[in-house]
């Protein structure tokens, strides 16, 4: 049965990624897609050890063990911004053969996830 949509494709989400360039390989935007994923599991690793690192109190100085479930938390909102956004600027560079642009939050990631790692350490050896 024809219900008058033969030859028409539904709009794409997010317009302002399809509606650019062409189709690039299925296999790129599939990796493109697994990467946005771990972005966020990385955002649910980070949220989950900073709610666990405050919850069960563990025997760190107090004041360092916030900071460092804090700096954690704020981290695990950061990283499915980069998803989002990581994963549109690459889909888009793809569909117009541009080189993909490198992640705008992962020098701050870093940078975060190692002052918590300090912080912790900071907490252990002044408990």
């Amino acid at each position: 049965m024809n219900d008058g949509r033969a030859g028409r494709e539904r709009p794409r989400f997010p317009a302002s990624v399809y509606r650019h360039g062409s189709e690039p390989d299925p296999r790129f935007s599939l990796a493109n897609e697994r990467t946005f994923l771990a972005w966020i599991r990385t955002s649910l690793a980070l949220l989950a050890a900073g709610v666990a690192l405050e919850g069960l109190a563990l025997p760190l100085q107090p004041q360092l063990r916030l900071a460092a479930s804090i700096v954690l938390i704020v981290l695990g909102l950061a990283a499915p911004l980069q998803a989002w956004r990581g994963w549109a600027r690459d889909e888009r560079a793809m569909r117009q053969g541009r080189p993909l642009p490198s992640p705008t939050l992962a020098a701050p990631l870093t940078i975060g996830t190692t002052a918590a790692g300090l912080l912790v350490l900071a907490g252990l050896l002044l408990r």
